[in-house]
């Protein structure tokens, strides 16, 4: 499944470097060491990626709620064009929801683009800047 979705990211990808930086696969990614995505903990909050621009949050809300009750959808827009930026979440009531969810609609098409769906990671608390004196 992960193989699949690395090859249609890389398919449907319009990078200018998708090209010269090969995916890796993720099974020689998880073994042995530290990795820099850390696997996805399952919970009711997914992550959604490759947005059409034109995608509304009631669009994937609506998409979504095939699966289960959504209780929240959201297209990240940008602020100038009110454009999507090709990413969004959706929160379902429970665990089994989302899980239906991401089954449900992982490498499926919306509004014509394939989408993916994961579980949603906890934001990495940003550095603090050293404060004056501590140095």
């Amino acid at each position: 499944m992960a193989v699949r979705a690395g090859i249609l990211k890389r398919y449907f990808s319009t990078s200018v470097f998708a090209s010269q930086f090969p995916a890796v696969p993720a099974a020689a990614s998880a073994g042995g060491g530290a990795s820099a995505n850390p696997a996805s903990v399952p919970s009711t909050s997914l992550f959604v990626s490759g947005l059409n621009k034109r995608t509304t949050s009631e669009k994937l809300g609506e998409a979504f709620s095939k699966f289960g009750e959504v209780v929240y959808a959201r297209v990240v827009t940008d602020r100038v064009s009110g454009y999507s930026k090709g990413f969004g979440f959706v929160r379902y009531s429970t665990i089994e929801e989302a899980e239906q969810g991401i089954k449900g609609m992982d490498g499926q098409f919306l509004d014509g683009w394939v989408i993916f769906a994961e579980y949603a990671r906890p934001r990495a608390l940003p550095e603090q800047p050293p404060s004056p004196g501590s140095y």
